[in-house]
């Protein structure tokens, strides 16, 4: 597979499906305890942790919106990643006001998990676990 590059990157829509595709990616949040995910280090989108066993909370929804947007639409969703490289501690996701989680929150250690948040309302978000 050939690399985009600056004369024939990947365009959404131009047929270029032999191409990666190629994001700005900005350096994960470390964590090593449990923390509250400010709204940029949340659209940010990567955390990784190693340390002692934790939660990592999910910023409350007016926080986020003031962040992202406060006129986001409904259904509007963005991808996050916890990425656990301790191999003792598993940390937990958990909720600021205004979001509720559907799944499993918790993340073994040496893994990894994929959430995804969705707009659900006026001030209301869900964090869906997809793997």
């Amino acid at each position: 597979m050939a690399l985009p590059n600056g004369a024939g990157g990947y365009q959404i829509g131009d047929g270029n499906v032999g191409e990666a595709q190629l994001f700005v990616q900005g350096a994960p949040t470390a964590l090593t305890a449990g923390a509250t995910a400010t709204a940029a280090q949340l659209s940010n989108g990567l955390f990784t942790f190693n340390g002692t066993a934790g939660n990592l909370q999910l910023p409350t929804v007016a926080d986020l919106e003031a962040d992202i947007s406060s006129a986001s639409k409904v259904n509007s969703a963005f991808d996050f990643y916890i990425v656990n490289t301790d191999a003792a501690d598993a940390i937990t996701l958990t909720v600021g006001t205004g979001w509720t989680i559907v799944g499993a929150a918790a993340v073994a250690l040496s893994t990894s998990a994929h959430f995804r948040a969705r707009k659900t309302g006026d001030g209301t978000w869900t964090a869906y676990r997809i793997s």
